[in-house]
């Protein structure tokens, strides 16, 4: 069991080294060696656990697909309105792109010109807005003349535009920076933003989740190899027919 627990370990942290390589220098610019010694292993046991760089690649951005199912699964039933968990969601999100290395170098694999992503963490994150603005929208929470489409644009560039820019100040990706974009936005999204009582700062479970965030535990547990890959490619698809999150309508 030691040695198993062993392995697992030096398996999560390759991955932890590899993300950390891709953030600073993208994936074609990252090598095996480097990421084999800042991870503290030799390059025989890198390879013992992944073929290839690209196996590497692969694993980091299943451990990033997984910590983002994690995140936008968090739907507490019938606890707030489809309007504040997305308030809440994407709090945490920006909070853990700022902290987790490995989440933060999945997303950028997928803006990466020289890697094919197998799992679209963007576009997952999009159709999540997507499945929380349609539920706001059915359940009456959306101004009459707000397009939707214009709506999930609007709030998915705006935590991508939180990632890019955290790279070189990481105030973009704060709570406070986060609160200001939901205080301009709400009024514009919700029918009637005083009787929603919306909190464009979040509820005290995602402040509390935020403030908690500080070097992260991985909320991935990465013991198998890449075919995992395919299953949370799938996980995050399903957020297109909305089938991985039930929030109750009021």
């Amino acid at each position: 069991m030691a040695k198993q627990d062993r392995a697992v370990r030096t398996r999560q942290e390759l991955i932890r080294s590899a993300a950390e390589a891709f953030n600073r220098g993208g994936f074609a610019q990252s090598s095996l060696t480097e990421i084999s010694t800042r991870a503290g292993v030799s390059n025989g046991a890198l390879h013992f656990h992944f073929s290839n760089k690209r196996a590497l690649g692969e694993a980091v951005e299943a451990a990033a697909a997984r910590t983002l199912h994690h995140i936008m699964g968090s739907c507490p039933v019938g606890a707030h309105s489809p309007l504040q968990l997305l308030v809440d969601t994407s709090h945490i999100l920006a909070q853990r792109l700022t902290d987790d290395d490995v989440l933060r170098a999945g997303f950028r694999l997928g803006n990466d010109a020289t890697w094919h992503p197998r799992a679209q963490l963007w576009m997952a994150w999009r159709n999540w807005v997507r499945f929380m603005l349609t539920l706001a929208s059915g359940e009456g929470d959306l101004a009459a003349d707000v397009a939707l489409n214009d709506a999930v644009a609007a709030v998915t560039a705006a935590v991508v535009g939180f990632e890019v820019l955290g790279r070189a100040d990481v105030e973009w990706c704060s709570r406070e920076s986060v609160t200001r974009f939901w205080t301009l936005m709400l009024p514009r999204l919700s029918a009637d933003p005083a009787a929603a009582g919306i909190d464009a700062a979040g509820t005290g479970a995602s402040r509390a989740v935020c403030r908690d965030a500080g070097d992260p535990a991985p909320l991935w547990d990465d013991a198998g190899g890449v075919d995992e890959g395919t299953e949370d490619s799938a996980l995050l698809a399903a957020w297109s027919e909305g089938e991985s999150c039930t929030v109750s309508h009021r």
